[in-house]
């Protein structure tokens, strides 16, 4: 059974942040010779592991509301230099908008279940080209 999770975008103001962000990081892994694969480090390792990787993905939460989701990869604990757990949740690259959904802040991440998870945005539905500023225009104003 899928299983995805919800974590808070910090520092990105929208997706298209969120976007230069993953191509400057894989920008420099390229630079030091290292494969330009994406993750993002956490305290916290997920115990519901097969879950996440059957079919799962990280959604973010960018300016109190869900707006876009990664696929989960990989799930890679590790123990850093100071000797504390942490976790590599491994992403791919690629950004699927969805549905704006409205989040309250919280720490760390959640496990969302795949009924609760907002549908991405499709071209049919006539707001995946919509630029990030006009689409949450358009959401406040409950028109889309």
């Amino acid at each position: 059974m899928t299983l995805h999770l919800l974590k808070l975008c910090v520092g990105a103001g929208s997706i298209e942040d969120l976007q230069a962000w993953i191509d400057f990081r894989a920008e420099e892994r390229r630079a030091r010779g290292e494969a330009p694969e994406q993750c993002h480090t956490t305290r916290m390792v997920p115990t519901r592991r097969d879950e996440l990787l059957d079919g799962g993905s990280l959604y973010w939460v960018i300016k109190g509301s869900i707006q876009v989701r990664q696929r989960l990869i990989d799930i890679r604990p590790f123990t850093d230099a100071a000797g504390i757990k942490r976790c590599d949740l491994v992403l791919e690259p690629v950004l699927y908008p969805t549905r704006p959904h409205p989040r309250r802040p919280f720490q760390g991440w959640r496990y969302l279940k795949a009924e609760d998870a907002p549908a991405d945005l499709t071209r049919l539905d006539g707001a995946g080209d919509i630029p990030d500023a006009m689409r949450r225009e358009l959401v406040e104003l409950c028109l889309i």
